[in-house]
């Protein structure tokens, strides 16, 4: 399953109530579900990343603090997708009411070209960008945190100081890691020509402790050097060594010249709410725009939750987004988008035009609209006293990325490579159809699904959402916003609840196994393909009702909300 970090993060104003601390023990601690409070919340796809924000808070720091402290230490705890090995994006509402967004997806190196992944008969080898040195693309993470780090207010080593200890003293890992380490023991031992930290003579259980003193080091470079230790320093030879070993394609030039970049939030209204999410090269906040304006027209709250009526019209909508990502989006720093276009009420009209009520679309037939111009996530929550709100996501694409760790340095590398469209019409891991606007080009970034997303409410936010899953993610945070905003489901419902899933191609209806059978078989009756499948995503949110922070962990994973 594809691994993504997606973090949200809110301040707003303090109330007065006695603060509730929890044990922090890397070696004995439990998962908590839900927290409400008044002060601060921090949910996340690991308990220990959840206390470390959580005490950052309750240190005095502001939500962005305690981000960086919970995504670094994500990237100890929860190496299947944490990481400072890969990349993702920031949106972010400040109290005084402006809305920034930070890109730091990852890179195609200045070696990679179009046809890398082809055969000399033109086929692809997905092997070649999934399990090998030229699956990786240089990684963002650590420049995203820095360019998160000037909205900070607390020294970065305070911030980075419990990943530090966390490494190199350990901790007590779930049954959930023994079970992912042990599934994934073979590809560690095959892929690095050197011992990892993931993998021992004996397989793991839960309660075994994970020690990391490479990466320990590393995050110290990193304390006393900054994101020039990680892009020029010593972290960085490490890297490049690595890459020889292996026969990759990073050099000095692409690491020394990578940046974070600052775009625009995506900022559109759906009837009581503004909504806040990622643009390109982030498929996700475009995906989310179409799939809530398509929507808009019809009474959805009044067919009912989970009704046969409303999974079909929520079906209908996500098999037209995901048309349109296939044939139009990309990096818009190399490819002309039509956003305006994609989004328009006039175009979302247009593609509901052969939607009929009570029968089966079909992908052959529904296909990219016409313009004119042109899996594994996983996301964690936070909240201050300040009014400030930020949803960040991250991600090293498959479950442990390349698995390639890099010796000495001890992080895992991305296999992002693979959200290129590696040949035209050729899906990705994740099924997803591409063609040449997101084609592989030196410098270009990879398209994302990944959806970091902030609702607001009379200016203030009322929902922080996001999602692990690769295509999965907008359907998820899609599926979540609909559950509070038309069916007034409670913050708990809304994230647990069965999820399905239709990304056009393959035409059919993917269901959680929980899914409520009667309304399968009214899907299957009007004429879908219904596929059963284990979990989809693992959203993770903060709900603000009155004075209370409602934070919920998703059930389907190790998920912890923590709150005071």
């Amino acid at each position: 399953m594809r691994q993504s970090i997606s973090i949200a993060i809110l301040l707003f104003c303090s109330i007065a109530l006695k603060a509730q601390e929890r044990n922090f023990d890397p070696f004995n601690y439990s998962i908590q579900k839900q927290s409400i409070s008044a002060h601060g919340a921090v949910v996340s796809a690991h308990p220990l990343a959840s206390m470390v924000g959580l005490s950052i808070l309750q240190q005095g720091g502001n939500a962005f603090d305690a981000a960086i402290a919970t995504q670094l230490a994500l990237a100890v705890v929860f190496p299947g997708a944490g990481n400072i090995g890969g990349g993702g994006f920031m949106v972010a509402h400040l109290a005084g009411g402006k809305n920034i967004a930070i890109d730091y997806r990852e890179k195609a190196p200045y070696l990679a070209s179009r046809d890398m992944y082809l055969d000399s008969l033109g086929n692809a080898q997905p092997r070649l960008s999934l399990e090998t040195h030229l699956a990786s693309g240089i990684p963002g993470s650590i420049a995203g945190i820095f360019a998160e780090f000037k909205y900070a207010r607390l020294p970065f080593q305070k911030l980075i100081q419990p990943a530090i200890d966390l490494a190199k003293n350990g901790f007590a890992i779930t049954a959930a890691q023994a079970a992912s380490f042990n599934a994934n023991r073979k590809d560690f031992i095959k892929r690095n020509s050197s011992a990892t930290a993931f993998v021992k003579p004996a397989l793991w259980k839960a309660g075994d402790t994970l020690i990391q003193p490479a990466l320990a080091n590393t995050l110290l470079r990193i304390r006393e050097n900054g994101a020039s230790e990680f892009y020029q320093g010593e972290t960085a030879k490490m890297m490049l060594e690595e890459m020889n070993r292996g026969k990759g394609l990073f050099s000095a030039a692409d690491l020394a010249q990578y940046t974070a970049t600052e775009r625009t939030a995506m900022n559109f209204k759906y009837k009581k709410f503004h909504v806040l999410s990622m643009p390109l090269p982030s498929s996700g906040g475009i995906l989310l725009q179409q799939m809530l304006g398509m929507i808009e027209p019809y009474h959805l709250s009044d067919m009912g939750f989970q009704s046969a009526a409303a999974v079909q019209l929520m079906i209908e909508v996500e098999r037209r987004a995901f048309a349109d990502r296939a044939e139009f989006l990309g990096d818009p720093d190399f490819v002309k988008v039509p956003v305006s276009t994609l989004v328009s009420k006039s175009y979302l009209k247009k593609r509901m035009a052969d939607y009929t009520p009570g029968k089966a679309g079909n992908s052959l037939v529904t296909r990219a609209g016409n313009v004119k111009e042109s899996e594994e996530t996983t996301h964690f929550s936070v909240a201050d006293n300040e009014g400030n709100a930020v949803a960040i996501t991250t991600t090293l694409n498959d479950s442990y990325g390349s698995k390639i760790v890099v010796t000495g340095a001890g992080f895992i590398l991305n296999n992002e490579m693979d959200d290129f469209s590696i040949k035209a019409g050729v899906p990705n891991m994740y099924g997803a159809i591409g063609n040449e606007m997101n084609a592989i080009q030196a410098g270009k970034r990879m398209l994302s699904s990944m959806t970091p997303t902030i609702l607001l409410k009379k200016g203030k936010p009322f929902l922080i959402v996001g999602s692990p899953g690769g295509t999965t993610i907008p359907n998820s945070v899609f599926q979540t916003i609909v559950n509070i905003g038309e069916f007034g489901l409670s913050a708990s419902d809304a994230v647990n609840q069965a999820k399905f899933h239709h990304q056009w191609l393959p035409d059919s209806v993917f269901i959680e196994r929980d899914f409520p059978q009667a309304i399968a078989e009214q899907l299957k009756t009007m004429g879908y393909s219904i596929k059963s499948r284990s979990s989809i995503g693992r959203t993770d949110i903060i709900l603000f009702k009155k004075k209370s922070l409602i934070a919920v962990g998703d059930k389907r994973g190790d998920d912890d909300a923590e709150g005071y």
